[in-house]
């Protein structure tokens, strides 16, 4: 992020002289604004001048005019003002400083302005934007104390405005990536992304937030289920992109499909973590794969031969009780491993966020399931037809 330069401020000015001074500067299609603000502050209007103030910080060429009427002329009478709508107010005028060590300061006065018991929305907010420059001043540690204390605050509110939930987890995320912490990245990005629409999202955010998003799922060491983010528009960023394989990559992990790895494998050299972890990528598209094979199985045909598991995996025989007892551990299936007679015997599989073709395969399970229905009702009526005499 960059700050254009600070305009400089007379603190002694009264709000009206404020006024005037910036008229003079503006540009002609601003000047309007700063003749209503004037009339709205002489008749105490003061939500009407509110809103006006939205419509002119919302125009870019108000951006060199924005702290000077923050500090010189909204300050006179922001008690009057929704606390929440000073605060993102100020996250405009923050914009405008020409460095992270000066938009620190204006944020920090401008959260005492809000620490108040009715405006603890408003005061997450700003902390929470805080916690942001703060990060930018790689003050991890400062960012975890706003993190923690904004979420004990959130944790007692019925229900919070959507932009509140937005910055807090766009900090938590960018939080968690800074600490390279795959799985909470992800948590919390996906979240964010949930409190906001994709549209007000640049291009380029779009492709950075989808790229972090397929690194973290890759990497993650709890993360075994890609739906959710398979099915999230986001990843179509990645589509027609130098990206693009990373968005094949989830697909092929989330089916379990080993072959289609090992061709996208030879990408990994444009992507240092993936390179420095291929072990790691390796073992988890086998999970994958074991869970994909025993989530296709029907839930009476789930005793599977270890040797099955080695051609569905790809693995040597012996690495397959290995592979299964990780699975175990991680509780991505439930059931037990018959040494003597090689086989395992599965009786839960981790729920699933399913994708488009798991779905027809599901689909298709429970056409088998309602045809074996109706032969078996045929064959009994068939075979005792006393039952069924009225």
């Amino acid at each position: 992020m960059s700050f254009p330069q600070e305009t400089k401020m007379d603190l002694d000015q009264n709000p009206i002289a404020v006024l005037n001074e910036i008229r003079k500067r503006c540009p002609a299609e601003l000047q309007e604004y700063l003749n209503t603000f004037e009339d709205l502050y002489d008749r105490k209007l003061w939500h009407q001048l509110t809103l006006k103030i939205e419509e002119f910080f919302a125009i870019p060429a108000s951006g060199p005019f924005q702290i000077q009427l923050f500090q010189n002329f909204i300050s006179d009478w922001e008690n009057k003002m929704n606390k929440l709508k000073l605060v993102t107010l100020g996250l405009s005028v923050m914009k405008q400083f020409s460095g992270y060590n000066e938009a620190l300061a204006f944020l920090t006065s401008l959260v005492g302005k809000v620490d108040t018991p009715d405006s603890r929305e408003a005061y997450v907010h700003a902390v929470m934007e805080t916690a942001y420059i703060k990060l930018m001043l790689n003050d991890l540690d400062g960012t975890k104390s706003a993190i923690d204390e904004c979420e004990k605050i959130l944790e007692k509110f019925d229900s919070v405005e959507t932009a509140i939930h937005a910055s807090f987890y766009r900090v938590c995320a960018d939080f968690y990536k800074a600490k390279a912490e795959y799985t909470e990245y992800y948590k919390n990005a996906l979240l964010y992304l949930a409190c906001i629409q994709l549209e007000d999202l640049t291009s380029e955010e779009k492709v950075e937030r989808a790229y972090d998003l397929a690194i973290s799922a890759l990497l993650g060491d709890t993360i075994y289920n890609f739906g959710e983010l398979l099915m999230h528009p986001i990843l179509d960023a990645l589509s027609n992109t130098p990206h693009e394989w990373l968005k094949n990559l989830l697909f092929a992990f989330n089916a379990g499909d080993i072959g289609k790895f090992e061709m996208l494998a030879v990408n990994f050299t444009q992507q240092a973590l993936l390179q420095d972890t291929i072990a790691f990528l390796r073992q988890k598209i086998c999970l994958m794969s074991l869970i994909e094979a025993v989530f296709k199985r029907s839930s009476d045909n789930r005793t599977i031969p270890f040797a099955d598991i080695a051609a569905e995996t790809r693995l040597p025989i012996d690495e397959v009780e290995y592979l299964v007892m990780k699975a175990l551990s991680l509780k991505l299936v439930r059931g037990s491993i018959d040494q003597v007679d090689e086989k395992v015997v599965v009786t839960w599989v981790q729920p699933r966020v399913l994708d488009k073709n798991q779905i027809d395969g599901m689909r298709q399970r429970l056409q088998e399931w309602n045809e074996t229905v109706k032969k078996t009702a045929m064959f009994v009526e068939n075979e005792t037809p006393e039952l069924f005499i009225q």
